[in-house]
């Protein structure tokens, strides 16, 4: 392959490295993050040595962090952000500076210059983004309470990275601030203003417009390129003022999150993320500098299991002061102690403004490294040996699956929807394994004696373990969109001899599950509401029989919208043709409906006349029901 381009052999060593390593990783129960640092390790400059442009690779593959956080503000509505803003600013602020002054403070005890301590100090007390929310997503934590807690810190951190990069200069030996200095200060300022404002009017004025004119084309290539070229040029637009790409791609999500096309950007955008993020993490494990370690291994071991040692005491404390559930402050406690991506370029900018030598920043930059890799294998560490541990001596309530269970149907999540499934069920005599992963409502259940393990469907390897191979039914109860598509997709791919009953939380909901091929689905609200509109019918009178007509009418005809809305659900203006068109027809079938109805009722009372019986009831069927979807 000597005549092959660089770039051609690079992607082949990449990809097989990720292709061997991470299902290696995930059959031995260590997680995809593991393979794709170990997977790293290998082929980087103290393996093998099959790669060397470390540093090239690590600022590509950064871009997996942009899109990572674009997708997560996706999930962000400008409102539930607003919601959030006393915990980023709160608690994050807290996290950063407690960790930055304790470890500059343990610093300088030692006999570190002030210079060094300081940047050292910004720069460890930032954690990474990307294992932390890899990992939240894995767990299904990110809407839990100690996720959004988690991810306000997160957030916070890649603010706070802005201001710690303007005052690395400053900090420099030969650094001396001037008045073309300032002036070129307060110009870059403005601009930064004039950027997070182009942002915002964009995403509000000119992005969605934009989005809808490129969805007619009904292109969906074009509209996956206009979905990485908005990341992209919001990416550009940052990089250019000095400041977080991820931070504004996090902005353009949240701005995005309430428009029509968030599932889409969702779905053109999501498979990028997984391999830009993967091939992130081998530039992490590339990156880890064994050489300094062989030079200085007993001060890179000290630096490391000082500063993890501080960020650990430090966050959970917080996690205390925060009244935490006590089952979640390990994992939080460990996703934040770890070194993060920004702070590779925060020493990477100290040692080229002089604030100390490259040997210093290839040091702190080792640390780090290592830190995140072994923030993943403190993980799996913790699952397998303490969290059984801690359950055996009721620390911590939680019914584990210890053995192969055998039941013929699975039931994942045992919240008010779940329950009533499973009752019916159990009521019946029919076995059934229950999974939940929310530890107070395991421990409330058991109470009541149901037998619920705790877990997150989710995962592969507990459905396997809970008998999904052998089950005949398993029924998806989690609230939760994107862990329900998660254990569907794993079932179907897994398990396609076993039946899928489905809850679906709305109708966009439902066409997720259309496009995977499962009809049976049931609306979580849509049968209470029809159930309603017929209590609201018995009220007003309506004879039971034409109440009942009415109902189950809407209910075929609200199918029937639902699978003409799934064929054109990609074209806005065909959307609204579709549901206008349809309101119309349900208009005319109800009216035709009563007309029927009434006529069939003056007719009972000719008959009831010429033969002496009672007249019959006439339909009281109001002219003024709401015939709205």
């Amino acid at each position: 392959m000597e005549h092959a381009p660089a770039w051609l052999v690079s992607s082949l060593i990449y990809l097989a490295a990720a292709v061997v390593a991470v299902p290696l990783s995930k059959a031995l129960g260590l997680g995809s993050i593991i393979g794709y640092l170990i997977a790293g390790v290998v082929i980087g400059p103290w393996g093998v040595g099959l790669v060397s442009n470390v540093q090239d690779v690590l600022h590509f593959a950064e871009f997996g962090v942009v899109l990572m956080l674009f997708l997560v503000g996706l999930e962000l509505e400008p409102k539930r952000l607003w919601a959030l803003r006393r915990p980023i600013f709160g608690w994050g602020a807290a996290q950063v500076l407690l960790c930055a002054v304790v470890i500059a403070g343990l610093a300088l005890l030692l006999a570190v210059p002030w210079r060094w301590a300081a940047v050292g100090a910004m720069g460890l007390a930032l954690s990474s983004t990307a294992i932390a929310l890899q990992v939240m997503n894995e767990r299904s934590m990110l809407r839990t309470s100690s996720g959004q807690s988690a991810f306000s810190i997160l957030l916070f951190q890649d603010v706070a990275a802005i201001p710690i990069l303007a005052l690395v200069p400053l900090l420099g030996v030969a650094t001396s601030v001037d008045a073309g200095e300032g002036t070129s200060m307060a110009l870059n300022a403005l601009k930064i203003v004039g950027v997070i404002a182009l942002i915002v009017l964009g995403g509000r004025l000119a992005v969605r417009p934009a989005l809808r004119w490129i969805a007619r084309s009904r292109t969906p290539e074009i509209f996956t390129a206009a979905s990485l070229l908005l990341v992209v040029a919001i990416a550009a637009l940052m990089l250019w003022v000095g400041m977080s790409m991820a931070l504004g791609a996090f902005l353009a999500g949240v701005l995005l999150a309430e428009s029509e096309f968030k599932h889409e950007l969702e779905a053109d955008i999501e498979p990028f993320k997984g391999l830009l993020l993967g091939l992130f993490f081998i530039a992490v494990g590339m990156s880890v500098d064994f050489g300094a370690l062989l030079r200085q291994p007993g001060a890179l071991v000290a630096l490391l299991v000082g500063f993890m040692a501080v960020k650990l005491a430090v966050i959970h404390a917080l996690s205390l002061a925060m009244g935490m559930p006590r089952q979640d402050r390990p994992v939080f406690t460990l996703l934040l102690a770890q070194g993060g991506e920004f702070a590779f370029v925060v020493f990477q900018a100290a040692a080229g403004a002089k604030v100390f030598s490259n040997d210093v920043a290839s040091l702190l930059i080792g640390a780090v490294a290592l830190s995140m890799l072994l923030t993943p294998l403190a993980l799996v560490f913790f699952d397998k040996f303490v969290l059984p541990r801690l359950a055996a001596h009721g620390k911590m309530r939680m019914a584990e699956i210890d053995t192969a269970q055998d039941a013929p149907i699975i039931i994942a999540g045992f919240g008010r929807y779940g329950q009533i499934v499973a009752r019916v069920l159990m009521a019946n005599g029919m076995r059934t394994t229950v999974l939940d992963h929310d530890a107070e409502r395991i421990e409330s259940a058991r109470a009541f004696g149901y037998r619920v393990f705790y877990g997150d469907a989710t995962r592969l390897d507990l459905l396997r373990l809970a008998g999904a191979a052998q089950a005949r039914a398993i029924v998806v109860a989690v609230d939760d969109v994107a862990s329900t598509n998660r254990i569907v997709d794993a079932v179907q791919a897994n398990f396609a001899q076993t039946a899928l009953v489905v809850r679906v939380r709305d109708l966009t909901h439902a066409f997720d599950m259309l496009d995977r091929g499962v009809t049976a689905f049931d609306r979580e609200l849509f049968d209470a509401s029809l159930r309603s509109a017929r209590r609201v019918l018995d009220a007003l009178n309506v004879a039971p029989a034409d109440a009942h007509h009415i109902v189950q009418s809407f209910h075929d005809h609200n199918v029937e919208l639902m699978h003409a809305s799934h064929r054109v659900r990609h074209d806005r203006s065909q959307l609204i043709a579709v549901a206008k068109q349809s309101r119309a027809d349900l208009e005319q079938q109800m009216t035709q409906d009563r007309e029927l109805l009434a006529h069939t009722r003056t007719h009972a009372d000719v008959l009831a006349d010429e033969f002496g019986l009672p007249p019959a009831a006439q339909p009281n069927v109001p002219h003024n029901i709401d015939k709205s979807r």
